[in-house]
């Protein structure tokens, strides 16, 4: 998925690729020989068709890529309420269980806005390593509230539990890719459009043949820079999670 996290690189790949299948049906036109008026008819309808597959495989991949969006700014926003309300429960622990419950959200909280800015893969994994130990760290603070049943301490583990999962759904969101094979279909499918086109023709002309490839590898361009979180030039800023930091007192 190297390529699909790039979309300069989607687009580039993109359009080499369908201007070369353009040229190549212009060339096979070259050799065989135009096609005659009688043909043109059921070529006609044949190029329509799959043009048309082109365009919904288009709009049902973009679809895709949209909800992944939505749904990974819905889970930062999930993250940022489980934990500004688990730092409010925190007041129900005992106060020196609650003071560390506090001071190990707010590096946590700090750690989840960097999960969302970063871009560079050793930074990423040092990210993830301080998310896992600052998870079990504050696993381990409710976990005296736990031997001690009651509903006070209840809602506390409960908040927590639910801090822990919402880190769990976020990175779910983040891995939930459109799948390679949707990709080699579209690319596929474009492929054997711009080469009818270039065999359709009926005379050279290369300024025609580069309208559908760059049209398409645009439409590819904008798709994988939806779909990738870290990649495109649009993502998912931590919004909530930053305003919630700015909202918690001071230690």
């Amino acid at each position: 998925m190297a390529l699909v996290d790039s979309p300069t690189l989607v687009f580039t790949f993109s359009f080499v690729v369908l201007w070369l299948a353009a040229e190549a049906g212009d060339l096979l036109r070259k050799r065989t020989g135009p096609l005659a008026d009688d043909q043109r008819e059921n070529f006609g309808i044949v190029l329509s068709a799959t043009l048309t597959l082109l365009g919904l495989l288009i709009g049902f991949t973009f679809s895709m890529a949209i909800s992944r969006y939505d749904q990974r700014k819905t889970y930062e926003e999930a993250e940022a309420n489980a934990i500004g309300t688990e730092f409010l429960r925190a007041d129900l622990l005992p106060p020196a269980d609650g003071g560390r419950v506090r001071d190990l959200l707010r590096k946590y909280l700090d750690q989840r806005v960097s999960f969302y800015t970063a871009r560079d893969p050793n930074e990423i994994t040092r990210i993830d390593a301080a998310n896992l130990e600052l998870q079990n760290q504050l696993w381990a603070a409710v976990l005296p509230a736990s031997s001690q049943p009651s509903p006070v301490n209840a809602l506390a583990v409960s908040g927590m539990n639910d801090v822990l999962n919402s880190q769990g759904y976020t990175q779910s969101a983040w891995w939930n890719r459109i799948p390679l094979a949707a990709w080699i279909l579209m690319v596929t499918i474009g492929v054997c459009c711009n080469l009818l086109i270039g065999y359709g023709a009926r005379r050279s002309n290369w300024l025609i043949l580069l309208i559908v490839p760059i049209a398409v590898s645009i439409a590819f361009f904008l798709i994988a820079d939806i779909d990738s979180p870290r990649g495109g030039a649009i993502r998912v800023t931590p919004k909530n999670l930053l305003s919630l930091s700015q909202s918690l007192p001071k230690q």
